[in-house]
């Protein structure tokens, strides 16, 4: 049978979140010359995703969507299905598969160390007890996706010496960044890491960034580093092959028919659980 991988990305307004996420489908395509895989985003790009389910099922006997996305908010619970069920209606001849998105991964949080790693590095590696670390994530409307990144600061806080972890958004919910990085400085941090859980740049990356420089002059005694957002990497690419292993074997998607989403689509209501 013909498949295709349907890669799933976010989508930026800035092209270089687009292009890293396109680059990240060439690194696998090398590592995986036998899979077929294609790339579309949700929003802000060329190919969105009826465009790419349309485009895969062109030539392919099976699809297998893949949500290139950290955490399952109102995109992965609602709106990707919803594409999948028309897709089905237009392609009755090819079956679609709908993968889950990364999700809460052991990989992704030894990423997420390396990364922090690094930039204690390049801050010449000062006390772990005393270095606060905040874990910034895409805020979201949904507590299970917002529930993640403070589960995955908590995961940091267990598998590190870093006696000080918080977590923050950079929209849509609460803590923000400078309240994260004050309760820390009041906790006692000498010094301050911020970790973005992203994995990709763009345009919230850059925002981070110009965050970091301003909260510098606010706290010109305590040193503030910015680690590196995930990235292209090899433990990544082990994270999307499990799911796509995953997906083969038949554990998909929840919200893909779910009776759930389908009410709280007809109510618009991005709060939908199993």
């Amino acid at each position: 049978m013909k498949e295709t991988i349907l890669l799933i990305g976010h989508g930026s307004r800035d092209v270089d979140g687009n292009e890293e996420i396109e680059d990240f489908a060439d690194y696998w395509r090398q590592k995986r010359p036998d899979l077929d895989i294609e790339v579309c985003f949700i929003e802000f790009a060329d190919v969105l995703v009826p465009d790419g389910l349309k485009k895969a099922a062109k030539k392919a006997k099976r699809v297998i969507a893949m949500p290139l996305i950290l955490n399952a908010a109102g995109h992965v619970k609602m709106e990707i299905p919803g594409f999948i069920k028309q897709a089905r209606e237009k392609h009755p001849k090819v079956t679609f598969v709908t993968g889950r998105h990364l999700g809460l991964d052991e990989k992704v949080l030894k990423l997420l160390r390396r990364r922090l790693h690094s930039a204690m590095a390049a801050m010449d590696m000062p006390d772990p007890k005393s270095t606060g670390v905040v874990v910034l994530g895409r805020g979201a409307s949904d507590m299970d996706a917002n529930g993640n990144i403070a589960k995955m600061a908590r995961w940091l806080y267990e598998t590190t010496r870093h006696e000080l972890v918080e977590y923050a958004f950079t929209g849509v919910t609460y803590p923000r960044l400078e309240s994260a990085v004050n309760r820390l400085v009041r906790l006692g941090a000498t010094q301050v890491i911020v970790v973005p859980y992203y994995l990709f740049t763009g345009r919230l990356i850059k925002r981070i960034q110009r965050q970091v420089e301003r909260i510098k002059g606010q706290y010109p005694t305590i040193p503030m580093g910015l680690a590196g957002y995930l990235g292209i990497h090899d433990l990544l690419i082990e994270v999307v092959e499990q799911r796509l292993e995953e997906a083969k074997r038949g554990e998909v998607l929840e919200c893909d028919g779910c009776k759930f989403r389908e009410i709280a689509e007809e109510h618009h209501d991005h709060h939908h659980h199993h």
